[in-house]
Formats: structure tokens, sequence, C-alpha cells
């Protein structure tokens, strides 16, 4: 009974944890389920710290699942490549438990070692010495991990101010287009805008250019889905975004900005060797 009870008590945690290392829910929930397997045919009563061990063992399993996807040589979970009903899923628990959808994406370009001591460190402050534990390594190279993982994040730095009210205006076009606000889209936009997208991320037959400030704003209703999954970054160095549905990349926005307003903007797939960052001045 003790055991149950210990393990109800940590699944929330560890399916968070998890999830954050994975950067899927369904792997998470498999991972969460293999640890309480696992707590059942331990020594239960010989277990002093029964979250400090669920920790660790989920941990463990999910490392071993990063690093067989590196041996298989898969990419990071990309949103196309993802079932639709998975995907749904992936973005109910992302909004249910407000993650970040930018880390996730960032997460994804870190090796399974740094994955796992800057998940654990720096968004669940499991100590060191535990990590090292969990990464079968000492103490001060665990430290390293999640130092060098903090690096490849590109955590937010100083900004020319340019770039942030870029962001400003990224961040205003992609709230106006998510109410709706029409009116709005076409003042943060010249009046001449051009809209280009990849014609493998529309409808067949869909326009794959559009001109025109409230031509594009009035478009923009026709994918409120991939708005609402969108978040402000930069994109190979300027202003942009990252369509992440469920945290899992899909395309990405350029915006070429003049004058306090958006003159151009292409929508591209996302690639892996895409550099993207955070904007400082944004959540």
């Amino acid at each position: 009974m003790e055991l149950i009870e210990d393990f109800q008590a940590a699944r929330p945690r560890l399916l968070s944890l998890a999830h954050r290392i994975l950067g899927s829910l369904h792997d998470a929930e498999d991972a969460v389920q293999t640890t309480w397997l696992r707590a059942r045919t331990a020594d239960w009563a010989a277990v002093d710290n029964p979250e400090g061990w669920f920790t660790t063992v989920t941990a463990r399993l999910c490392l071993d699942q990063l690093r067989a996807r590196d041996r298989r040589g898969e990419l990071p979970l990309l949103a196309e490549s993802i079932p639709d009903v998975a995907l749904a899923a992936d973005e109910e628990f992302l909004r249910r438990e407000d993650v970040s959808r930018a880390l996730l994406v960032l997460l994804g370009r870190l090796t399974p070692a740094q994955r796992v001591a800057y998940v654990l460190h720096d968004l669940f402050a499991v100590p060191f010495d535990q990590i090292a534990t969990v990464l079968d390594t000492a103490p001060a190279n665990a430290k390293k991990l999640a130092s060098r993982a903090r690096l490849r994040l590109g955590e937010p730095g100083a900004e020319p101010r340019e770039t942030a009210g870029h962001a400003r205006i990224v961040d205003a076009f992609l709230a106006a287009a998510r109410g709706g606000d029409i009116d709005r889209l076409v003042a943060l936009m010249a009046p001449g805008v051009v809209r280009t997208v990849d014609p493998r991320l529309v409808r067949e037959g869909a326009a794959t250019e559009v001109l025109g400030a409230r031509q594009v704003a009035e478009e923009t209703r026709y994918f409120a889905d991939r708005i609402h999954a969108s978040v402000p970054m930069l994109v190979n160095g300027g202003p942009g975004a990252v369509i992440a549905p469920g945290g899992h990349p899909l395309a990405c926005l350029r915006f070429e900005i003049a004058d306090g307003r958006i003159a151009r903007f292409e929508i591209t797939r996302f690639r892996p060797d895409d550099s993207v960052r955070r904007f400082s001045d944004l959540p």
C-alpha cells in the first residue's frame, strides 16, 4: 500500500519531467509506467527516498530513449512526422501544464546527456550528485553538461534596440491573429506587404503568395490552429516565429520589418539546421 501511495504522489511530477526530457506525452507515459513496473519488483522497504528513486529511474529510462533515437539517426520530433492523435495529446498537455513552446523547440537541439542534465537541474532542481548517478558520471561533469546546454539553448542576452522593437511587432502580430483582430493586423503591416509560403505547407491549389495588408490579414483566419501554436523567436538571425504544435517544430516564419511595419514575411518548413533562439524581452 505504501508503494502505491508513494508512486501516485510522485506520478504528476514524473510525467512532467519525462515530458520535458522526451518531448512526447506518449513516450513520457511509457517511461513513467516502466518506472512503476520496476518499483513493484524492487525491495521497497530498503528505499529511504522514494521521490529520489522514482526520479532517478525515470530519468535513466528517458536517457535510454534519447540515446536510442540518436543511434537510429532520428531527427528531433517534427510535427509532420507525428500522428494527429499524438500531436493533439501533446498540444493539450503543453497548454494544461503551461509548458514553454519555445523551450521545447530548443531542447531538441541538445545531446541526450545535456538535455537530461538541463531538465533535471534547471527545471526540476535536482542536485548534481543525483544527476551524476543518472548519467553515470561525476557531479562536476554533470554540472558542465548543464552549463553547455544553457549555451546551446542560446539564453536571451543583450540585443540591438531594433531587434527588441521587432520582437514586439512579431508578438503583436501573432496576438492579433489569434484574436481575429483584422484591423490590428492591417495596422501592423505595410499596405503592400507580401506573404509567401512553401506549397507543401498549404492545401493543394492554395495561393503561395498573397499581396496587400487586408488580404493577408483576412487569410490568417484560415490558419487559426497554426497561429495558436506559434511562438515569437529569432529565426536564422532575424525576427520571426516557429509554428510548433505540441512543442514539435513544423514551420518557420521570417519577417522583414521596415519603418515599424511588416513589409514581407515568408513561411517555410522547419529544417534541423535552422538557427532559432528566444527573444530577450519576451517570455
